[in-house]
Parts: C-alpha cells; structure tokens; sequence
C-alpha cells in the first residue's frame, strides 16, 4: 500500500460526507501553496485500507488523520495544528494552541466533530471534485 502514495506529499483523510469537512477541505487545497497536502475520504477504498495500515479504528474514529507516509500520523486537533502549521503565514500562528494540553483540545475538537453534522448538515455522498481539483485527491 505504501508503494502506492506519493512519498513527498502529506494525506489528509476526512469524513466526505461532511459539509465542514469539505469546507475544511477546500479551503486548505486554497491555502496550500506549496503543494503539501494530498485528500482521501475515510469512506473511500483507499481511506480505509490507510486507516488499517496505521491501525487507526475507523468505527471509533470521529476525526481528521493527517498521515505523513514512512513518518508519522496525526489525528484531531493535533492533526488541525500540523495541517495549519505547514500552510505557513498568519496561520502558523494557530501553533500557539499547543501550550494546552492535547486532552484539552481534544475535548473540543470531540465536541464539534459530535455536532458537525447538526451544525453544518451532511452531503448524501462524497463530493466529486473538480477536473482542476482532481490531482489533490488519491
């Protein structure tokens, strides 16, 4: 499986049926200017066989992952942290959130990854994303 990824880029799994999610999704591809960032859906073939790869429970699971092949994995607010972290400039800023403890953040990452959907509704399927869009997914 790993033979299959871009060794170079950064995999953001999220949750494609979520509207804060894709919203999320979009504006980081927007942000992204030096290409980091490569986008799976959890739902998808190749978000679940990553999730067993790094044997993260999917079903036990109400997060983003940030995967950085043969380096690391991340997931809720530490995933967020790192993700803004590397889009650099005014949010890199966001890194100040790493005084609180990860419990801290974790507790509200929890609390708005339970409501997201009430929140910001739910799509019936993943989105399919636009012919330009279509390299920044895997």
């Amino acid at each position: 499986m790993q033979d299959n990824l871009p060794q170079d880029k950064k995999i953001i799994l999220f949750d494609g049926v979520c509207n804060l999610c894709n919203g999320t999704v979009q504006f980081i591809i927007k942000h992204d200017k030096k290409d980091i960032f490569r986008f799976v859906a959890l739902q998808s073939e190749l978000g679940i066989e990553i999730c067993n790869y790094i044997g993260v429970d999917r079903t036990k699971i109400d997060s983003i992952i940030l995967y950085h092949p043969g380096v690391a994995y991340y997931y809720k607010s530490s995933a967020v942290l790192e993700i803004v972290e590397d889009l650099g400039g005014i949010y890199s800023l966001t890194g100040i959130f790493k005084i609180f403890p990860e419990k801290f953040r974790n507790y509200i990452y929890d609390y708005v990854a339970k409501n997201r959907y009430k929140w910001y509704g739910k799509k019936e399927s993943c989105m399919i994303p636009t012919p330009e869009l279509k390299a920044k997914f895997i």
